[in-house]
């Protein structure tokens, strides 16, 4: 019999975690560790985030030095290690999580001239104790291609020795294994919420009636229909991206680096298989479909970046929605109003890296634990004056 933990928010000692992604099993995990009967309710709807996500873990160039992310993300990339050691203690070896390092790569003259400023942030960021980075260096052109056999000629190189890459849906799988491990339950289906006074009581699913102390959500693009039922605005919309997953005939590519363009990517996973990605797709809601002009622009600029992959074979091409928020913050922290309801959400591009850590966090409040990084930025209820 399960001794679950007292959470100070009720007599049930139950929370209910909506969305199956990253984000959400993440939160799931950390507090069925702590001890608490945790359920959680996943719509599985076509184009989850985290089953279409590359998994590039370097906080390297995405990001200028004033953005209120960075001290999140410097937390979330150090917590990385932390999250795979525990659940190795769980029996859970494969997380697809290793580091292979990382090649910026200019292809034109204007992107080599951005190198040197982008070279001294890399080396500010590994100074600030940024994990995933490393010993930076600039590389010579030619050297470049020894990181990365398929690699184009290009102008200008800096490698990240300690940048990682992560298979999400790996990840995701090894996650839910050790929730259910540690007795929590998973239902599938549309999550309402029921509302009393200025608390929720229960989760409905289907015809199932949940009570819960507390509800997470963290159900990514979807998640503003439950913002709705609290009377919230949480303004997340579905950014597509399609990604192309490509085979490599007889050749072992598990140990390439990363290739970090300006615009796109590259990234590998063992046998043979190489991602490249991704097209940035708004005002297109939960439009379901590969299409030609997504197809042309990652192919195209894959083989700009990497022309040696001209004769790889194309195995599929994913379609994730990354949930978007108008401000590129995201959503971490309490509802304004509702004292059990927290929303982890709206991490757009940068879901992979720092999804698990915002899980934590999410949780760690719930059990009234201390944070420590100012979630003021990323407040529920900031876009609670629009319409």
């Amino acid at each position: 019999m399960n001794t679950f933990r007292k959470i100070g928010i009720g007599s049930m000692e139950k929370v209910v975690v909506i969305g199956g992604g990253l984000v959400g099993m993440s939160a799931a995990y950390r507090l069925a560790r702590h001890g608490v009967q945790v359920v959680l309710v996943d719509q599985a709807d076509s184009g989850k985030a985290t089953a279409a996500g590359a998994g590039i873990l370097s906080p390297g160039n995405r990001f200028p030095s004033s953005d209120p992310i960075l001290p999140l993300l410097k937390e979330a990339h150090a917590y990385y290690p932390e999250m795979i050691a525990s659940l190795t203690e769980d029996g859970e070896y494969h997380t697809g999580y290793e580091r292979v390092g990382a090649l910026h790569v200019a292809t034109t003259d204007e992107e080599a001239a951005l190198m040197p400023k982008l070279m001294e942030q890399v080396q500010q960021r590994c100074a600030a104790g940024f994990h995933h980075i490393g010993d930076a260096k600039i590389v010579a052109p030619d050297a470049a291609r020894s990181f990365f056999p398929a690699l184009s000629p290009v102008l200008a190189a800096i490698h990240i020795p300690e940048a990682a890459r992560v298979n999400a849906q790996l990840l995701c799988n090894a996650l839910e294994r050790a929730v259910r491990r540690r007795g929590a339950s998973l239902l599938h289906g549309r999550a309402d919420l029921v509302v009393d006074g200025e608390k929720v009581t229960a989760v409905t699913v289907g015809g199932q009636t949940i009570g819960a102390d507390a509800v997470i959500v963290a159900a990514g693009a979807w998640s503003s229909t439950l913002a709705k039922q609290l009377g919230v605005t949480v303004p997340v919309h579905p950014q597509r991206g399609q990604i192309a997953h490509l085979v490599v005939p007889n050749t072992e590519t598990g140990g390439w680096s990363i290739i970090m363009g300006f615009t796109h990517y590259i990234l590998t996973f063992p046998p043979d298989q190489v991602v490249v990605g991704a097209t940035r797709e708004d005002n297109i809601g939960y439009d379901y479909r590969v299409t030609v002009g997504g197809m042309r622009e990652i192919i195209n600029e894959g083989l700009r970046m990497a022309v040696g992959l001209a004769s790889a074979t194309v195995q599929e091409v994913r379609i994730g929605f990354r949930p978007q928020s108008p401000d590129a913050e995201p959503f971490i922290g309490s509802v304004p109003g509702i004292k059990n309801v927290y929303f982890a959400t709206g991490h757009g591009g940068y879901g992979l890296q720092a999804g698990p850590y915002s899980g934590a966090i999410i949780a760690d409040l719930v059990l009234e634990k201390p944070i420590s990084i100012d979630l003021s930025p990323f407040a529920v209820g900031r876009f609670n004056h629009a319409c």
